[in-house]
């Protein structure tokens, strides 16, 4: 008996078989209206002569109306309340098309009705009941049989709003054999103790509770603009129960505009350390960047690629995209073909290193407005390489501020780092040089050169994040180079567009500062990342402790103990004001240090970086010895 019971839902019936079971529900609802309507009393025989009549118009209009618009067609099984919609719009159709029929019959016939009116009403009753909850009842026992409710995975939706809504119905088409929604959660209070689809709304205050009742395995997180706060908490009370969190994307990455089971995904360490989002005086933004030139160097990397795709919002005249990294600029020239149109950008290998290079790029291009975004940034690999970190960041920098003033270029934009305050490595020291060097070369020209400085990007190339992925997917262990060490983290796009800002609002020789909220403890960022994947820290996974790269802080600062900040109309971009240089002192001092890379004696070029930087000093790093006591 079970397997014959198996057979039948091994294979769909015939779409006709459905559509002629539909039209036998549709004769049975006919029948028990017209028992209802004589309270199952005997039929008055002028009612009972007219009921062959009576059962063909109706049988025929149904079967017509069912067949043009394919309700047959629709899988029983995976029948949702969409599908029940569309039941219910055919039945109330062909009960208007009864009744327009009926009265036809009335007035060009013998001047009474062949069915009662009531029985219309109450036909279209029955039938809309029967039909949907035949439905429903297939579907039930369809997924009892498949997989019982007792072997389902439970699923709390956090948002009972429409994309909360879409989400069950998501599950409900796609997975409705492995999950069950037990609950909704949402803050609104109008919406507390409600039931929608099937399942109760509760507030977030009751997660836990819903979550260890019904034994819930997933939450999933149908808001899109939930504020990072909120993610935390949600995310924090499912972690603590050792639940699973998804987050249901964006409808502009819908595939063909619906939602598919397959998109949701396990909510992202970025997700939680997202802020409020950026409000950028667009009217500034557009009055600069809008039918300009603009030359943006280290185009490929993740700062300058991101970069770019900001500034193409604006509407500028042309952007040339400059970096001497072949397969990455690449990528991102196949990037841009696909996504805007031709002649609005071009792509060139170009070292800013290269002076003869970058010269003529600067002669064919002409740009207005000159983002400065190449840069060598790990630590310990330019802690090893200084001559190598002084020609990249410094003369690179030379040569791009240099060709800017003499090509009459309006807005010089250097993208700089946290890491060049009191800098403890070769490469903070190199990108406070150049800061150094722009500030002091902007008093005697008329190139306004701004500086931007700020912490760690989320997801950059090279990043803490992606790397603890990688360590997470491989079984560990997570390194981490000390326990007490925090870092502050930012979006990519939230990076660049502070940038964009800034450097729209400078008027030349201002070093704006990124309010880049609290710092994160990296241990407690890689606790998170591990619990995230569904692992337990010590029984799947070791965190293990590598000790202080050389020139690694244990924290970073975005301001110098002797600067202090202006406001701005921006309330996280602030004016860090700094000691002034004097041009020619400083130029000098970087012509040396210049000289010296070709002797590639480290000590010596680190030694020069230190006179010019009297704030540098070394940290866990071979050239300790140099700084003065």
């Amino acid at each position: 008996m079970f397997n014959i019971f198996k057979l039948f839902w091994s294979y769909n019936l015939p779409r006709w078989s459905i559509l002629i079971i539909d039209t036998i529900i549709c004769a049975f609802s006919l029948t028990l209206a017209v028992l209802l309507r004589f309270n199952f009393d005997d039929i008055p025989a002028v009612d009972k002569s007219n009921l062959p009549l009576d059962y063909a118009v109706v049988l025929i209009i149904r079967f017509i109306t069912f067949f043009i618009s394919k309700t047959y067609k629709g899988v029983v099984r995976y029948t949702s309340s969409k599908d029940a919609g569309r039941i219910f719009t055919i039945v109330i159709i062909g009960s208007v098309l009864v009744f327009i029929t009926n009265l036809a019959y009335y007035f060009f016939g013998s001047k009474t009705y062949f069915i009662p009116n009531s029985i219309i009403i109450i036909d279209a009753l029955c039938t809309l009941f029967l039909m949907i909850s035949s439905r429903l009842a297939v579907k039930a026992l369809f997924l009892e049989t498949k997989n019982p409710t007792s072997e389902r995975m439970n699923v709390v939706i956090f948002g009972a709003g429409e994309a909360g809504i879409i989400t069950k119905r998501t599950l409900d088409r796609d997975a409705a054999i492995k999950y069950r929604v037990v609950a909704f959660v949402d803050d609104d209070e109008k919406k507390k103790g409600r039931s929608l689809e099937g399942a109760f709304i509760y507030t977030t205050d009751k997660l836990g509770q819903l979550i260890k009742e019904n034994n819930a395995e997933i939450v999933i997180i149908s808001i899109q603009n939930l504020s990072a706060a909120k993610k935390n908490e949600i995310t924090d009370i499912c972690l603590n129960h050792n639940t699973r969190v998804l987050n249901v994307p964006p409808p502009t990455k819908w595939i063909n505009g619906e939602l598919s089971f397959n998109q949701l995904k396990t909510i992202n360490i970025e997700d939680l350390l997202e802020r409020e989002p950026i409000k950028l005086d667009a009217d500034l933004i557009n009055d600069q960047i809008k039918g300009k030139v603009i030359m943006i160097t280290g185009a490929a990397g993740s700062i300058g690629s991101e970069l770019a795709r900001q500034c193409m919002k604006f509407d500028p005249s042309k952007i040339y995209l400059l970096d001497q990294a072949e397969s990455p600029l690449h990528e991102l020239d196949l990037e841009f073909n696909d996504k805007y149109k031709k002649g609005s950008y071009e792509v060139a290998l170009a070292d800013v290193r290269n002076a003869e290079r970058m010269q003529k790029a600067f002669e064919t291009f002409k740009p207005n407005i000159v983002f400065h975004a190449a840069a060598y940034k790990h630590v310990p690999l330019m802690e090893n390489n200084p001559s190598e970190s002084v020609f990249t960041n410094v003369l690179g920098t030379k040569v791009c501020a240099d060709l800017s003033v003499e090509h009459k270029v309006e807005k010089f934009v250097f993208v700089s780092t946290d890491k060049a305050v009191n800098p403890t490595n070769v490469m903070g020291a190199s990108k406070r040089i150049a800061e150094i060097y722009i500030q002091s070369l902007g008093k005697k020209s008329k190139t306004r050169f701004i500086t931007t400085r700020f912490g760690n990007v989320l997801g950059s190339n090279g990043s803490v994040i992606p790397r603890f992925k990688r360590q997470i997917e491989k079984g560990g262990p997570v390194t981490i180079t000390h326990p007490d060490i925090t870092r502050y983290f930012m979006t990519i796009p939230e990076a660049c567009q502070l940038v964009l800002e800034a450097g729209c609002m400078g008027k030349g020789g201002e070093i704006f500062v990124f309010d880049m909220g609290k710092s994160v403890k990296i241990i407690d960022l890689a606790r998170k990342m591990i619990k995230l994947s569904g692992l337990q820290e010590g029984k799947d996974i070791k965190i293990e402790f590598t000790g202080l790269r050389p020139g690694e802080k244990l924290f970073e600062e975005l301001l110098a103990d002797k600067e202090t900040t202006l406001p701005t109309h921006h309330s996280q971009i602030l004016i860090g004001k700094v000691r002034e240089y004097e041009y020619q002192e400083v130029n000098q001092t970087i012509e040396n240090i210049i000289k010296l890379f070709n002797t590639q004696n480290n000590e010596l070029i680190v030694q020069h970086m230190k006179n010019i930087v009297p704030e540098y000093k070394s940290s866990n790093s071979v050239f300790e010895k140099l700084d003065k006591k």
